[in-house]
């Protein structure tokens, strides 16, 4: 039996949740320069899959890879850590 290979989970705010089901969410992540060692913050802005329409605007979400779910819909919210204030 082939195992499947563990999938991404990333850690986000959301910034929008305009559309049915979908949120935009944005990942922010630190990495080193390759010639000046400073580490530096890339910021990546994915869709993710919402069936509850739970997400609000500012919260803190959980996200994990998944087949893709329309054009853009990669990503599915697996929980809300937080929820904005």
């Amino acid at each position: 039996m082939a195992e499947r290979s563990t999938r991404k989970v990333r850690t986000g705010v959301v910034l929008s949740d305009a559309r049915d089901k979908t949120v935009t969410v944005e990942i922010t992540m630190a990495v080193r320069h390759p010639k000046y060692a400073k580490t530096m913050q890339r910021r990546r802005r994915l869709q993710a899959h919402d069936e509850q329409n739970d997400a609000r605007i500012g919260d803190t979400v959980r996200v994990a890879e998944t087949r893709p779910l329309s054009k853009t819909k990669h990503w599915r919210v697996v929980e809300i850590v937080e929820r904005a204030r």
